[in-house]
């Protein structure tokens, strides 16, 4: 008998949503972490959202998840980033106070019924006897717990090597254990395990820094929100900074590479292409003069601020010497120095759709295990694994998000097909149909979804209706509204569309850029239309933006079309491609190694040739004919 329906490994931003998941549909679930006081805790930048990030936390938040009402209850900046640009690479980015959003984290934990935490470290899996089906753990101090299904969450823990010039030693976070054992016995069951490389910056005290010679950075005025819910938590709003390297930076940086552990190979592991450390974009682009810096405070309570942009694992000594050449860091203390971490992760190709292991029948795995990184990649994972162990407990059909339905549906696509051999971040140029998966209408796509689950609460459930009912009605108004010669006076761009509705006069590229000037839709479209004023400004965003893009989301739509027939026609997991006569030898073997749910997946897997992929779907075809 089980002493638990489901267990969570790892209490990072991937383990509080699956284990909050699990618990609010009603599994009995149990949350394994080697420190409670660490749950949720931000081992690297004090921020959550960003360009394409902050789509994915709405998408939680839509779904019932608990990224976006943590990033609001604990904001100490937030900004609307890529206002310049169209609605379909603008996203929010929060600055946040670290240890409160911990300390909010692990109280939501600790307060959700149905689930308990316990302190400990999994070294290794209990299975059935047929070695194919998870059935529990075993502990580092050989407590031997049941469980049906599992979620591993293990971010940059497992089998973890802290780099710090000439020095390394063993941990996940500096300070903190690594997790030991699990890695090797997951290698000893023939799971596909590699090794990857992430790093994060020193802290610098902020009372040793002159931020009189810095460029200020504020947050924007108006309330921004990522959960739906839109509370007011009435947060502070501290500024950030701007620094740049120079040429006595990158000096600095030269003159110690002979102990850096990247150029020294003591790191095998790949790091991130887009967030490379300062040594790395010293070395690799000679020809700038200098980097852009930016400096976050880790919250209200501490001296600490973060310096974004300055990863490191040079020796602590050479650190000194190039963060003291940034203008107004001359006495710069360092609290905790820039480190590198190098870890175990899980090939994310041995896994479907759902997230569960291909190997292990109710194993399933989410976030940096998996070699993404960013919390908000992680985040996500873990509620779909949340949800999906959940309806392998029921017996349910898995939940898997398509990718003109969501970014996270991308983000899944992209691990289980594509599988990335360095850490995989989130892109809004990843998602071929990023305007119809903005920002502002991940409730509209996903909320009745997260209904359909059932982690959708009343009080969101009346939020979402609510918001929906006002939107359609704010569009109807557009439809009705039709423009008048007067209206010229409000502003002259309107004398080309006198005669027709509203709706389609804001499509006009200088209308749009009106609109954009205000922000607030509501200040522009008032004195043509004063119903929108009884409206929250959030959706008359959504609405207005709709009309203006309804001709750019109807081609999203037809040049999608395509793709959806293919993720449509679905491919049994037990499919035999070796019996197609003609399937190239190189397909075949990428075909059984990803194993594709779906000819659209199928598509996607690099080096599968056209030509096999039309073979496979006419045996498909002619299967469900």
């Amino acid at each position: 008998m089980s002493d638990f329906d489901a267990i969570v490994i790892g209490g990072g931003h991937a383990g509080i949503e699956a284990s909050l998941a699990l618990a609010r549909l009603g599994a009995h679930t149990l949350l394994i972490t080697q420190n409670p006081d660490t749950i949720g805790k931000m081992s690297c930048n004090p921020a959550i959202g960003g360009l394409a990030k902050g789509n994915l936390v709405r998408e939680i938040d839509a779904l019932g998840g608990e990224m976006g009402i943590l990033a609001d209850a604990t904001a100490i900046q937030v900004r609307m980033l890529n206002q310049s640009r169209g609605p379909a690479v603008q996203a929010p980015r929060a600055q946040s106070d670290k240890a409160l959003y911990a300390a909010l984290a692990r109280k939501t934990l600790e307060n959700q019924s149905g689930l308990s935490i316990f302190m400990d470290t999994v070294v290794d899996f209990l299975t059935d006897q047929s070695g194919k089906r998870i059935e529990g753990v075993i502990t580092e101090r050989g407590k031997r717990i049941g469980a049906k299904t599992v979620v591993l969450t293990t971010g940059t823990f497992m089998e973890a090597t802290l780099f710090i010039g000439e020095w390394k030693g063993s941990g996940g976070r500096l300070g903190e254990p690594a997790a030991v054992g699990l890695g090797k016995a997951l290698r000893a069951r023939g799971f596909p395990v590699g090794r990857m490389k992430t790093g994060t910056p020193a802290r610098i005290k902020a009372s040793s820094i002159d931020f009189s010679v810095l460029q200020a950075q504020y947050g924007d005025p108006e309330p921004i929100y990522f959960s739906f819910l839109e509370k007011n938590y009435n947060r502070p709003s501290l500024p950030c900074h701007i620094v740049w390297t120079n040429e006595a930076t990158h000096s600095a940086i030269r003159a110690g590479l002979d102990r850096s552990p990247l150029y020294t190979g003591k790191i095998v592991g790949k790091g991130p292409r887009y967030c490379p450390s300062i040594e790395d974009k010293v070395v690799r682009f000679p020809e700038r003069e200098r980097h852009q810096v930016f400096v976050e405070p880790e919250g209200e309570y501490t001296d600490e601020v973060y310096m974004n942009g300055m990863s490191s694992s040079l020796p602590e000594d050479v650190q000194e010497a190039f963060y003291r050449t940034l203008p107004g860091f001359e006495h710069a203390e360092i609290v905790r120095p820039a480190y590198a971490v190098e870890y175990d992760y899980l090939d994310p190709s041995g896994l479907y759709a759902s997230l569960e292991s291909k190997l292990l029948a109710g194993l399933f795995v989410a976030g940096q295990t998996n070699g993404t990184s960013g919390y908000e990649e992680a985040a996500a994972q873990g509620l779909i694994a949340g949800i999906n162990a959940k309806r392998y407990l029921d017996g349910a059909a898995s939940l898997v998000l398509a990718r003109d339905e969501a970014y996270i549906g991308v983000l899944i696509d992209d691990l289980v097909t594509l599988a990335p051999k360095e850490p995989y971040r989130m892109f809004t140029s990843r998602a071929e149909r990023r305007l119809a998966l903005r920002q502002d209408s991940a409730d509209l796509r996903l909320t009745p979804v997260g209904m359909a689950v059932g982690l959708v609460d009343e009080a969101r459930r009346a939020a979402f209706e609510a918001r929906k009912r006002g939107i359609d009605e704010i569009s109807d108004l557009l439809a009705a509204r039709r423009i008048q010669k007067d209206d010229c006076l409000i502003d002259e761009a309107f004398a080309q569309h006198i005669g027709e509705p509203l709706e389609l006069a804001l499509r006009d590229p200088l209308i749009g850029a009106r609109l954009d000037e205000k922000r607030d839709p509501r200040a522009f479209l008032s004195g043509l239309l004063s119903e929108v004023t009884n409206y929250p400004e959030s959706w008359v965003t959504t609405a207005t933006l709709d009309a203006r893009y309804a001709g750019y989301l109807e081609k999203e739509n037809r040049l999608a079309s395509r793709v959806e027939r293919a993720d449509r026609l679905k491919i049994p997991a037990d499919f035999d491609y070796r019996a197609i006569p003609g399937l190239s030898a190189e397909s075949t073997e990428k075909l059984e190694a990803v194993r594709p749910l779906t000819l659209g997946q199928a598509e996607r897997i690099p080096g599968v040739r056209k030509s096999d992929i039309a073979l496979l779907y006419v045996v498909l075809a002619r299967s469900k004919s």
